[in-house]
């Protein structure tokens, strides 16, 4: 009988670290593909701008007047929305093929609206990392000294893009991985050995 309880407290506990081992995978894997997807964003960040500077539209000019205060919708919250859009669509492919591959799958646009869903918790978690770092008037706002635009390393807006999207991947992962990717609920079967 003692021998029974350690054998069930020795698989219990393989079971166990099975999981956090198959969840520490994932977690390298989502990172892997949210690398990617950092990628995907900072490229598509970096080409809208220079679409619309050839336009001769500034990142900085303002979309949205919010009621005339510093605190306004500009062009490059414009830019990560898109970027985001971009990103989001490549992460959740590759997320969906690679990283998450052996869950039970729903088509492809009842799989993506949640893994959308949970994108707009982190976008809007890095819209406002982005608006604090871009805002002059803000406590953690980018020093105009060292990001002054001079070139494409010292361009505020390419450095508050990619912070804000670090500051957003732990969020995405979580929400995504407790809803977008769980596993489906299954019912627990027990089966009594004998004795």
């Amino acid at each position: 009988m003692m021998q029974e309880q350690g054998s069930v407290s020795t698989r219990a506990s393989t079971v166990s670290v099975t999981r956090m081992l198959g969840g520490l995978r994932q977690f390298i894997m989502f990172g892997i593909v949210g690398g990617s997807g950092t990628i995907v964003n900072l490229v598509t960040f970096y080409l809208v701008r220079k679409l619309f500077a050839a336009g001769g539209t500034a990142a900085s000019d303002v979309v949205v007047n919010l009621l005339g205060t510093q605190w306004n919708f500009r062009y490059y919250h414009l830019f990560s929305v898109i970027a985001f859009l971009v990103a989001n669509t490549w992460n959740y492919q590759l997320n969906r093929s690679w990283t998450f591959r052996s869950l039970h799958k729903r088509s492809w646009l009842r799989g993506f609206f949640p893994f959308l869903t949970t994108g707009l918790v982190s976008l809007v978690v890095s819209l406002g990392v982005l608006t604090l770092l871009m805002n002059p008037t803000s406590v953690i706002a980018l020093p105009d000294a060292v990001f002054d635009n001079s070139n494409g390393f010292r361009t505020k807006e390419y450095w508050a893009q990619a912070i804000s999207i670090l500051v957003a991947m732990p969020v995405n992962f979580f929400v995504n991985k407790l809803w977008t990717f769980r596993r489906p609920k299954t019912v627990a079967v027990v089966t009594v050995a004998p004795r």
